[in-house]
């Protein structure tokens, strides 16, 4: 039994939850072009799309891949912790914040611990006996992108890449999936509930 965070698969298997996919095409939107679509036309939409190459792991259930229940998968991205680090270190001096060790280390406790909701840390593999992949650093996934692709074009191009392929197991899956839905379940009410209370008998 596996006791690791992954497992090494070929390339024949159906992807599924979990599945982390590198150098992946994908579409988004150029903000440029965007910012001077007054038209809304489809062809102005069009105009704005951007292919690029992303590192991503699929979000889609597992249950619902495997049921053949949904046609295209989700995907957000991911990087490295050592290249997360230095976006970080770029985004804190520009905004004239500090990013020392200490900075940087409640950073990371506070991804690890859940309390950045549109992130996610996923631990490294290099235990997992992952064979001529591994996985030297820590994980970040981001929940603020979020792509979408056809399954069959998804399963093709891993099969064309013939490498071997990286999936999280049961139950970091899942608890990536739960960081995901907390992401988008977040509410802030206008007007919050008093914490006075009345427990004085009328």
């Amino acid at each position: 039994m596996n006791s690791g965070w992954y497992e090494s698969v070929n390339q024949n298997p159906p992807i599924t939850q979990g599945e982390l996919i590198f150098d992946c095409p994908v579409f988004g939107w150029s903000p440029e072009k965007v910012e001077f679509c007054r038209e809304g036309t489809s062809e102005t939409l069009e105009a704005t799309k951007l292919l690029s190459v992303s590192h991503v792991v699929v979000m889609t259930q597992a249950c619902d891949l495997e049921q053949n229940k949904v046609d295209n998968v989700v995907l957000c991205p991911f990087t490295t912790l050592v290249d997360f680090h230095q976006e970080w270190i770029e985004k804190r001096q520009s905004s004239g914040k500090g990013s020392g060790n200490k900075d940087w280390k409640q950073q990371c406790n506070q991804i690890r611990n859940g309390y950045i909701w549109n992130l996610a840390m996923l631990k490294d593999g290099k235990s997992d006996g992952l064979g001529n992949k591994s996985l030297p650093n820590p994980l970040i996934v981001d929940f603020h992108e979020i792509y979408t692709l056809p399954v069959s074009f998804v399963q093709s191009f891993l099969k064309q890449k013939g490498a071997q392929r990286i999936r999280l197991l049961p139950p970091y899956r899942e608890h990536l999936s739960q960081a995901f839905a907390r992401f988008f379940m977040r509410v802030g009410l206008p007007m919050p509930i008093e914490d006075s209370w009345n427990l004085t008998s009328q």
